[in-house]
């Protein structure tokens, strides 16, 4: 299951347990936070409605306050001697998202369909071993099938290649000649 939140002007996708940098929140460390969500995605249910998705609940854990990485700005117009150089420190906040939605549902849901995948992937197991008895038998008719194959190669020969064409004697006494002359 995960989520897409809307905060400080940017969309992040979230899922329970990630930690995030995200533009700073007026909290303090350790509060809980409900950030807006936009689109919820649990499993094969999407709900892209930015109203309805509203209405889940995204809780995030502040953990810390901080600034971000130096960014360098410089201004500069040719011709013009006119140089800036600034440098900006955005005002940060990490946070660690703790749930989505209520918690309680989603769990016994999780535990229903991992119960489901694993019978279902019983019955799988059987056919399963059915085809790797097949798979011999399908090779036998292959090892035939070869044997057959060579044969058809080596009925057919390849063409009979022509030989290369040969200069006439007077073009070649002429060079030889014109050598010795120098």
């Amino acid at each position: 299951m995960y989520a897409i939140v809307k905060t400080g002007g940017k969309q992040y996708k979230v899922a329970p347990g990630d930690k995030l940098n995200i533009e700073k929140l007026d909290a303090e460390v350790g509060a809980k936070v409900e950030l807006d969500a936009i689109c919820v995605v649990d499993g094969k249910k999407v709900e892209a409605d930015p109203a309805k998705a509203a209405a889940t609940k995204v809780v995030a854990v502040v953990l810390e306050q901080f600034k971000g990485e130096k960014q360098l700005v410089f201004k500069f117009k040719k011709r013009k001697n006119y140089k800036k150089l600034r440098g900006h420190r955005q005002q940060l906040t990490r946070v660690e998202i703790e749930s989505i939605g209520s918690a309680k549902a989603a769990k016994p849901a999780a535990k229903k369909a991992a119960k489901k995948d694993a019978a279902e992937e019983k019955p799988a197991a059987k056919p399963a071993e059915k085809t790797e008895a097949a798979k011999p038998a399908a090779k036998k008719p292959a090892a035939a099938k070869k044997p057959a194959a060579a044969k058809a190669t080596t009925e057919k020969k390849p063409a009979a290649k022509k030989p290369a064409a040969k200069k006439p004697a007077e073009k070649a006494d002429e060079k030889p000649a014109s050598k010795d002359a120098e």
